[in-house]
């Protein structure tokens, strides 16, 4: 053992002390010999394996290391509740610390776990979720034909619904020349990495608040997902109504079927958080919640991917590409990739999915 830590912490001072503070001492240095030697020996696995020398530990010392965390980790405990000297309990918690990291600390690298993440991590914990996305799309479809039907009946509807900043000339009385104005691209391009970054901003705080209501038992997850559909709804029976039903689900398909799928997703997560609240089965409330807690993050992490990809798209193919046959070939293309990607796409190596 080196003189270093260890030895450095069994220093002890030779000054003449007080018969209570000599007792202290000698119960400290017994509790120190009692354990010491596996101390010294988990602390020799330690140094070895934070230098990245794994390979040349016995076999012996590999299945010890967790019995040895243990033993370290009781004898702290006792430490503490004994109050024995400081320098023990420092050297303690320093090394309790250092093997909780090789015991149970994460084994990968940030690159590691995003090869592993984008090559069968997130497509299958979004299949896991299968039955949440069926209902979510269920209602998001919903959600749309209640949004078309309150504005065919009452026209006051769509203000209602319809964000204003969507209601500069895309308004009921307005002609079919100013709604095909609308969906016109722009010629200046200048300015579009600032609206692409507030677009990302707008639509992923729609989808993290879909996904944060479902602690609710998914229930405002779901009315979150109603109400923004109906909004689409009210805006395809304004077009539809021109004759621009098409021209507009060209417009929106650029972004829409990247933008739209991670709301779903989003959704369909935290509803599958309050729907495993709401059926725990044999688990309890909180185990059933961390568990698909967990699950509906990992969805998440993709999600908010998703909605970077969107804003680029938002801001830049559909501000700069005309024709409705090009808007719905890109929009049909990413649709077409992420059904591809989540639900045929399957990882032939059991590695990408960890």
């Amino acid at each position: 053992m080196k003189a270093s830590g260890f030895a450095k912490w069994m220093g002890r001072n030779t000054v003449a002390t007080p018969p209570d503070i000599e007792s202290a001492a000698l119960r400290s240095d017994r509790f120190r010999l009692e354990r010491e030697n596996d101390w010294i020996r988990l602390e020799a696995i330690l140094r070895r394996m934070e230098r990245g020398r794994v390979r040349g530990l016995s076999d012996d010392d590999l299945l010890a290391l967790p019995t040895l965390y243990r033993t370290a980790a009781s004898s702290l405990s006792v430490a503490r509740e004994t109050s024995l000297d400081a320098a023990t309990l420092k050297y303690l918690e320093s090394l309790v610390q250092r093997a909780w990291f090789q015991v149970y600390g994460p084994r990968q690298g940030l690159f590691s776990w995003l090869r592993g993440f984008l090559m069968g991590g997130w497509s299958r914990a979004v299949r896991e979720i299968w039955l949440d996305i069926c209902i979510a799309f269920a209602v998001m479809v919903a959600g749309s034909i209640v949004g078309w039907i309150l504005v065919e009946r009452d026209r006051e509807w769509y203000y209602a619904l319809v964000p204003a900043q969507f209601t500069d000339s895309r308004v009921p009385g307005a002609t079919r020349e100013q709604l095909l104005e609308s969906l016109a691209t722009t010629e200046d391009a200048g300015g579009l990495s600032v609206f692409a970054a507030s677009l990302f901003s707008n639509n992923a705080g729609v989808a993290i608040l879909a996904f944060a209501l479902g602690f609710a038992f998914g229930i405002p997850s779901l009315l979150l997902l109603v109400h923004n559909m109906a909004v689409l709804g009210a805006m395809i029976w304004l077009f539809a109504g021109q004759g621009l039903g098409l021209e507009f689900a060209a417009w929106l398909s650029v972004h829409g079927t990247t933008e739209l799928f991670a709301i779903l997703l989003a959704g369909a997560a935290g509803m599958h958080i309050g729907r495993s609240m709401a059926f725990p089965g044999d688990r309890s409330i909180l185990a059933a919640a961390a568990e698909s807690g967990r699950r509906g993050a990992l969805v998440m992490t993709g999600v908010v991917l998703m909605m970077v990809v969107a804003a680029i798209l938002e801001a830049f193919p559909r501000q700069l590409v005309g024709g409705t046959f090009d808007r719905l070939l890109i929009g049909g293309t990413f649709l077409l990739a992420w059904i591809t990607y989540f639900f045929i796409y399957r990882p032939t190596n059991p590695e990408a999915d960890q």
